[in-house]
């Protein structure tokens, strides 16, 4: 609880994934990769009650055995590939009413840091914002990307005629790392989006940004993982 505000925080993991199977529950570093989230989660000073939603009932069981409950089973028809991902937030609210904001924690940024998680509420609720999701500066700026027509020509992504020549020059932009969404719970019923125009943004680092969508994220995220782990050992 943070300002007399109750939290819920919910991790979404699904059986099905294309990309990595059965990522969620894959090792990584040692632990399922869900845990990593899990673990992080629980040293929050503010999250009330922390859940997986899954309708999984292995990754059901990984995810009580970390300390994570389970108090619902997520219906198969919100775990498809097409589902959006408001869908199974939406669901956990109507199972577990009552609390004024919700934190989406997505398994696959297991780089993210309790400290990542509660700045991110600190922010929405210290400005009264109706969500708050964290962001990065990507690699590459937009305002140097291009698009190929039906003949290979390229075409600029952004059309203007003053787009500086030097990176350092550019207007700062950034993108959503899919690590941490806040929301108030009424606001996300009304709007089904943690992304709204009265959205406010909360910087986290590119080292703790992967988001693992494939083999090579997950084994580029194991080494981090693993470096840290040593560095905290000596």
């Amino acid at each position: 609880m943070i300002k007399g505000k109750s939290i819920l925080a919910i991790i979404p993991a699904r059986g099905g994934s294309k990309g990595v199977p059965r990522k969620n529950i894959r090792k990584v570093a040692g632990k399922p990769l869900i845990a990593w989230t899990i673990e992080e989660a629980k040293k929050s000073k503010f999250i009330d009650r922390l859940v997986v939603s899954s309708e999984d009932k292995e990754i059901i069981n990984i995810a009580r055995l970390w300390g994570c409950e389970a108090p619902f089973v997520r219906p198969a028809e919100l775990a498809r590939d097409d589902t959006p991902g408001i869908e199974p937030v939406l669901h956990a609210i109507k199972m577990l009413s009552g609390y004024d904001y919700v934190v989406l924690l997505q398994p696959t940024s297991p780089l993210r840091t309790v400290e990542d998680i509660d700045g991110c509420i600190e922010k929405c609720i210290g400005r009264n914002a109706s969500a708050c999701v964290s962001v990065t500066k990507p690699d590459k700026s937009p305002y140097w990307m291009y698009v190929l027509d039906s003949k290979d020509l390229m075409n600029p992504l952004i059309k203007s005629n003053n787009i500086p020549g030097r990176r350092q020059d550019l207007p700062k932009v950034y993108a959503l790392n899919g690590a941490v969404y806040v929301g108030k719970s009424d606001y996300l019923i009304k709007n089904k989006s943690f992304l709204t125009k009265e959205t406010i943004g909360y910087i986290m680092p590119q080292n703790r940004s992967i988001d693992i969508d494939s083999e090579e994220d997950l084994m580029f995220c194991e080494l981090l993982l693993n470096s840290k782990r040593n560095v905290k050992d000596r």
